[in-house]
């Protein structure tokens, strides 16, 4: 599934006895495994629609999924990593959904607010910003 360990594994031409993840601590390594192991052995995750249908997980991916995903928001943060490092496809699109369904349908401050993201616009920045991206609002 990761295609960091398979090219990993195919330019030694052995069988590591070691694989260096040093971007990767324990605990993300265990969820991925995790992962890796119910997607391979169990079931594989459907392929989310974009964009996506519902703010709730569990309307957007099956159930084991979306308690999978069900996780503090640091430790999201660290498994986006960790898939896009081990190069985890199947993860990086369901910790990114779950990133964008956090996001969808909320204004710029409950965005701010959920993600402890400090406003640094003055109020005249922000008002231009907010003018040059009018159409996304519209959208």
């Amino acid at each position: 599934m990761s295609k960091l360990v398979k090219s990993m594994m195919e330019d030694d031409g052995e069988c590591m006895t070691e694989i260096p993840l040093p971007n990767v601590k324990g605990i993300v390594l265990k969820k991925l495994i995790e992962f890796c192991t119910h997607h391979t052995k169990q079931e594989a995750m459907f392929e989310i629609e974009k964009p996506l249908k519902s703010q709730n997980m569990a309307d957007v991916v099956q159930q084991w999924y979306a308690n999978y995903i069900n996780i503090e928001q640091v430790v999201l943060f660290e498994l986006i990593l960790a898939a896009n490092y081990m190069d985890i496809k199947p993860l990086l699109d369901l910790t990114c959904a779950t990133v964008a369904s956090m996001i969808k349908g909320k204004t710029p401050e409950e965005i701010r607010t959920a993600f402890n993201i400090i406003n640094d616009f003055s109020p005249e920045e922000e008002a231009q910003v907010r003018e040059e991206n009018k159409w996304c609002e519209e959208a």
